[in-house]
């Protein structure tokens, strides 16, 4: 007996269909983001894109998903270096293309609110977290005052970036060091 075999399911598909529909999220915006413009960029059919992916509320969850932050491991030796490195990461990530206009489409009305969900959960929840251990460390050091406002102190330091980027296009020279300084200083710290 001969065993039919159907075609061989192309591995990268999966990638493709989620790069494409990043760019569209971060481009289009959630509302004007279409499922057939995203699987004929992937170079694949709408029936493949949904049977992966039911509609279009799951297709931008899964998006926002696969940009998924990393955790920080441990509690860092220098604190204050670990916070400018981190900023750095931040802006590095921020000024990559089509990603400060995917923080545009999380905070419209008409993005569904699983998205704005996962998107808090994999892309901002994990920042704010490495931020807040870093600050929680230098307080436990003694690095910072022990009564320091961490939690406006987080917000601060990540949302600083999106204040400047509406004021004006360009970040200042050394934007991680000098935000650091900022921010540290205003928790009762001196700067190493």
């Amino acid at each position: 007996m001969t065993r039919k075999t159907g075609r061989t399911r192309d591995a990268t598909i999966d990638d493709r269909i989620l790069a494409v529909a990043r760019r569209h999220l971060s481009v289009y915006g959630y509302e004007r983001m279409s499922l057939a413009a995203v699987a004929q960029e992937a170079g694949t059919s709408r029936p493949a894109l949904y049977r992966r992916w039911p509609g279009k509320a799951e297709l931008a969850a899964a998006a926002v998903a696969s940009m998924a932050e990393g955790e920080q491991a441990s509690p860092p030796a220098d604190p204050y270096a670990a916070l400018v490195a981190e900023l750095a990461d931040f802006q590095r990530g921020v000024s990559r293309p089509g990603r400060l206009s995917l923080v545009g489409t999380m905070l419209q009305d008409t993005t569904e609110p699983e998205v704005l969900a996962r998107y808090r959960a994999r892309v901002i929840a994990p920042r704010r977290r490495r931020i807040l251990g870093i600050l929680q460390s230098a307080q436990q050091s003694g690095l910072i005052d022990s009564d320091a406002d961490l939690e406006i102190a987080v917000t601060m330091c990540t949302g600083s970036w999106y204040g400047r980027a509406l004021a004006e296009p360009n970040p200042p020279p050394h934007w991680p060091e000098r935000t650091a300084a900022l921010i540290w200083r205003a928790l009762g710290g001196h700067r190493p």
